[in-house]
């Protein structure tokens, strides 16, 4: 799930929801939204079974996991205090892939998760090209020493990407310095995805 490289617009139609944000896909589901991919094809009211099923591929998609690693993190979400369901979805907010993209640095996830993955970043000067690393207060992310890497991402910058609203981390526009002020709470979840039913499934 994590090296998905197929149609992303069919996934975004598939789960009626703007899970990969490149333009190709956000325009299949602005024109095609209404119906599923394949030919001659049309929703159907899916059952609790399918419901829950979809909304656990909402995750693995959006925030590029496999099913071991998603079931990792409701291990973890299930020995924290509190609603397992949001604790699974802040577990999945404190990746340094999903805080790359939001401060904006990136333009969609997995060019975030590509970035990490070839050590464009720093987390407290050591060099992280994991992109499932999760972030704690205080943790500053910065790029690599090299010109060319500042250059590329202000230039990126300059293109129009925009965070997507990320009030526990900090970015410095001019040294493009990230710093994470606190921990994400349950407005911070950026994904509309039904948690509890993803919960339930994974407790079967």
């Amino acid at each position: 799930m994590a090296r998905y490289s197929g149609p992303k617009g069919r996934i975004n139609r598939r789960l009626q929801a703007l899970i990969y944000e490149n333009s190709g896909a956000a325009k299949a589901l602005e024109k095609r939204g209404n119906q599923p991919p394949g030919m001659h094809t049309r929703f159907r009211r899916p059952s609790n079974y399918g419901q829950a099923l979809m909304e656990k591929q909402k995750i693995k998609h959006y925030y590029g996991i496999g099913e071991r690693q998603l079931r990792r993190y409701f291990d973890k979400a299930t020995a924290q205090k509190g609603n397992t369901g949001e604790n699974l979805l802040l577990i999945c907010e404190q990746r340094l892939d999903n805080v790359v993209r939001r401060v904006g640095l990136a333009k969609t996830r997995p060019q975030a998760r590509q970035g990490v993955a070839h050590g464009h970043f720093r987390v407290n000067g050591v060099k992280v090209d994991k992109p499932s690393f999760l972030l704690r207060p205080g943790d500053v992310i910065t790029l690599r020493p090299r010109p060319t890497l500042l250059r590329m991402y202000k230039d990126l910058r300059e293109q129009g990407v925009e965070g997507e609203g990320c009030e526990w981390v900090s970015l410095d526009s001019d040294t493009l310095v990230a710093t994470v002020n606190g921990k994400p709470a349950g407005s911070d979840i950026s994904l509309p995805v039904d948690a509890n039913t993803v919960v339930e499934f994974l407790s079967r």
